[in-house]
Parts: structure tokens; C-alpha cells; sequence
């Protein structure tokens, strides 16, 4: 496993070694112990799937304590630009965010630690996207901010009017809105 890191600290991308013959190709996924070496020191306790169409974008979501989430994401088919967006105040990279195209073909994946906001957008005519979960999913811990704040100035890379949103992620606020975002000191002292 080959690690990428990015402008933002702690969020990095996740190059699997693969192994290609004339049969096709093999790769290992994940590996804790590798994982824990390399990135840091998690318990993945849920795995999600999801299967969209071209112009879906999904975000930006995050878990508030106690159940705020890290995520490992990755594209099984098609591809997606995935975006993760520091929302820990306080921190030297506030309101910045980090994008990245997932595909099934490049099979990189994306670590998004707690902290962060996280959305994808579809770039391709379907995607199957599947993401690792560090705590459960639990709906009153649910948060959220506008995909499309200007102050965060993301190309998503579809034209605005392609954008297929949920009702509830047409709904959510600015940042400078937002009622609950997480405190960088209290991330930064994490054991």
C-alpha cells in the first residue's frame, strides 16, 4: 500500500499494490495492521455501498460526537470526484478542502479523518462507491453543509444544472451558517 498524502493533514489518498497476468488482476483492499503502519490507528465497524447515476452528488455529510466518523472510501465501478472539507475550527486549514477522482480502473482510495465533511460527485454514467466506517451510523448525530457554499469555491465538475441532489441536501447550511462543526484542539488532543 502506497500512501499519498495531501495539503490537509491526516486526509490522504491509498494506493493498493495490484497484481495484473493475463487472468486480470488482484489486489488487497485493506489491511489493518498495514493500514494502522502507514495512516493511523482505526477500527473500521461498518461497511456501506451505494450505486448511483451520472450527475449524483451526495454531501457534504459528516457525524457529530460522540459518533463522528472517519471514512475510507473507494470506487468498485465507474468514477467519482470525492471531496473532503476541514470543518474543525480553529484548524490552520479551516473551510479548505482536498478532491480527488476515484475510479474503478485507478482503484485508489480516499481516507477522510474525523473532522471532516465529506461528498462525492458522479462523473460517469453509474458508479458503485463503497466506504469504511470508524463508528456506526447514527441518524441524531447527522450534520451537513451546502455543497455548493461559495466561500468553499469546489468544482464538482458537473454542470450545475446536471446536479441530482436529495431533498435533505438541497436543504443544508453555509459553513459560516452551520450551528455545529467540530473543535480542532479537541481533534489535535485526540489519543
Amino acid at each position: 500500500m502506497n500512501i499519498i498524502e495531501t495539503i490537509i493533514s491526516g486526509v490522504v489518498v491509498v494506493e493498493p499494490q495490484i497484481y495484473r497476468d493475463s487472468r486480470g488482476y488482484f489486489f488487497e483492499s485493506f489491511n489493518q495492521k498495514e493500514f494502522e503502519e502507514k495512516v493511523c490507528k482505526t477500527m473500521f465497524v461498518q461497511d456501506n455501498e451505494s450505486k448511483s447515476s451520472y450527475g449524483v452528488l451526495r454531501g457534504l455529510h459528516f457525524q457529530k460526537p460522540p459518533f463522528a466518523q472517519s471514512k475510507l472510501v473507494r470506487v468498485v465501478k465507474g468514477a467519482v470526484l470525492d471531496v473532503a472539507v476541514d470543518i474543525r475550527v480553529g484548524s490552520p486549514t479551516f473551510g479548505q478542502h482536498v478532491s480527488i477522482e476515484l475510479t474503478g480502473d485507478n482503484h485508489r482510495q480516499f481516507f477522510i479523518p474525523r473532522g471532516f465533511a465529506h461528498g462525492f460527485s458522479v462523473l460517469s454514467e453509474e458508479v458503485v462507491f463503497q466506504y469504511k466506517c470508524d463508528n456506526l451510523y447514527t441518524p441524531q448525530c447527522e450534520g451537513a453543509i451546502a455543497w455548493d457554499d461559495p466561500d468553499l469555491d469546489i468544482d464538482w465538475r458537473i454542470p450545475g444544472d446536471k446536479v441530482l441532489l436529495s431533498e435533505k441536501d438541497k436543504k443544508h447550511p453555509r459553513l459560516k451558517e452551520a450551528e455545529w462543526l467540530f473543535d480542532y484542539l479537541d481533534w489535535e488532543n485526540r489519543e
